[in-house]
């Protein structure tokens, strides 16, 4: 065996903290609030939303000094986890499990999936450069007051589109040959 051999008999042994996140993965309670693809993309778009929302109120606490709006994001704290553990149930934990704990078939969806974030990353990127430009110009608004939010909002984006795209496209469950 050479040490650039990607067989499963040449990974590392999965450790107890492996099989741990395997099995939290891969339970099946809750297996209806992911069983469409209907379903699957309504908890990424609400999971977007909140995001989206928790960084609006904390630049608009921070823009206007409204204390309360600092709040707005600990209360969608909780929806946000458990949207974020549906996504990541629904892929089965394509993203949080280890390199060592995947079959070929997953790390490959892996693959395409952080690919196809990246490049949906870089148009988001790009939006947000030309957005910071229009609003210069137009809105008389210097580009210090426009950089913090932006590249905030930049890295929770690069963070989370990987999840996002992968839930949007996760494929339903195979249907067990008992039902048929």
């Amino acid at each position: 065996m050479t040490t650039t051999d990607t067989t499963p008999t040449a990974r590392r042994p999965r450790t107890r903290y492996d099989e741990h996140m395997y099995t939290l993965m891969n339970r099946r309670e809750g297996v209806e609030l992911y069983a469409t693809a209907g379903r699957r993309r309504a908890v990424v778009i609400a999971h977007v939303l909140l995001t989206a929302a928790s960084l609006a109120a904390l630049f608009s606490a921070f823009a206007t000094a409204t204390v309360w709006l600092s709040f707005v994001p600990l209360m969608l704290l909780l929806p946000w986890c458990i949207a974020t553990g549906v996504i990541n149930a629904a892929t089965r934990g394509l993203l949080e499990l280890r390199t060592r704990v995947l079959d070929e078939r997953q790390l490959a969806e892996r693959d395409r999936v952080r690919a196809l974030a990246h490049r949906l990353t870089t148009y988001v990127l790009l939006c947000a450069v030309a957005g910071g430009i229009v609003v210069g110009e137009l809105g008389g608004l210097t580009a210090g007051g426009v950089v913090l939010p932006v590249l905030i909002s930049a890295f929770a984006v690069h963070w989370l589109m990987p999840m996002w795209v992968a839930g949007m496209t996760a494929q339903d469950e195979p249907a067990d040959e008992t039902d048929a």
